[in-house]
């Protein structure tokens, strides 16, 4: 599989989303073997969370909390110099009153700490601010991440979720304090949703950023499962972790509009929706990897041996337009 770059690091240009292990949709078994076909079909990088597991998709349960990290640790206990591995902190618990979460100095050494218990290894390769804290001063932020780089326990450090604004004051913080720099930004891009093509990404380039997408298959609706009229089936994350307006936006007749004309694009030069939106995300320069998340065994390897079409600037572009047009004409 192709590799490009984060930073210093060499990434797959697919990655496997973890979000959903440890969740009812995807108990630790279920997990375990997607993670090892992921490594098995060529995916080299991992992306979690410390919220990730059944908190994650229910914030009232209390016993969720790092068990995606968990689930990995026992894969990893193998396979540890088989991927580059990222995580996130930032994100609260349900029902914290503040002592745990945020981007704080004492979180963040707290958090890396463990992070590094549940995954059972010595390092994160890149450790990502999960949410913007405008609480906490960001050079507060990046000097705590400069320690945990330094201590070994970090190798590149990047964000999720913020704007073009806060990208620009992360960088010049760092300029000018001598703290590391955001090497990469994670925010939701899919054909369906492409608000992050008008400032991140453009943000990103004139940064020097990674920008890697999440939600690139727009919660399965990519993936060409879905058909008009069809209801969706429970334990998917469309009927059990996306509220109703979303599921009625994704179900609309305008999005199957969208979805054919994408589906009969493809269909003429012989590829599938999926390597569609796939190939479109890695158009970009700037997009090293696409986090694609799995819950079903086969999902990780069907989306890896997706990756191997390379569309052109011009049929990337085509797409765009394809898409953009639609959206004018209300379709």
């Amino acid at each position: 599989m192709e590799r490009r770059t984060i930073g210093s690091l060499e990434v797959t240009a697919v990655g496997l989303g973890c979000n959903q292990f440890g969740t009812k949709a995807c108990d630790e078994a279920t997990s375990v073997r997607i993670v090892n076909e992921a490594i098995d079909a060529g995916i080299g990088f991992l992306d979690t969370a410390d919220e990730y597991g059944s908190n994650y998709a229910d914030p009232t349960d209390p016993e969720g909390w790092g068990r995606s990290e968990e689930i990995l640790g026992t894969v990893l206990r193998t396979r540890r110099d088989e991927v580059v591995l990222a995580t996130k902190f930032g994100a609260r618990p349900h029902g914290d009153a503040g002592a745990r979460g945020g981007a704080s100095a004492r979180w963040a050494r707290q958090a890396i700490d463990e992070s590094l218990r549940r995954l059972g290894t010595d390092r994160v390769d890149l450790y990502q601010v999960h949410f913007p804290d405008t609480s906490v001063p960001i050079d507060e932020t990046l000097g705590a991440l400069g320690e945990l780089v330094a201590a070994g326990k970090v190798r590149e450090v990047g964000c999720c979720n913020f704007s073009a604004q806060q990208l620009e004051e992360a960088r010049a913080v760092a300029e000018r304090e001598g703290l590391p720099r955001l090497v990469s930004l994670q925010a939701p891009l899919n054909l369906f949703q492409r608000r992050a093509l008008g400032e991140l990404v453009p943000a990103c380039e004139r940064l020097g950023m990674a920008f890697v997408p999440y939600y690139p298959l727009a919660s399965g609706m990519l993936t060409g499962k879905y058909r008009r009229g069809a209801v969706p089936r429970s334990g998917t994350r469309l009927t059990d972790q996306v509220d109703d307006s979303v599921r009625e936006r994704l179900f609309s007749e305008r999005a199957f509009d969208r979805l054919e004309a994408l589906s009969a694009w493809a269909a003429e030069r012989g590829h599938t929706v999926l390597e569609l939106a796939i190939a479109w995300l890695l158009a970009p320069p700037t997009v090293p990897t696409v986090i694609a998340g799995a819950a079903k065994p086969g999902q990780a390897a069907a989306n890896a041996a997706a990756c191997s079409w390379r569309l052109t600037p011009e049929e990337a572009a085509e797409v765009t337009a394809l898409m953009s047009g639609s959206d004018r004409s209300g379709a």
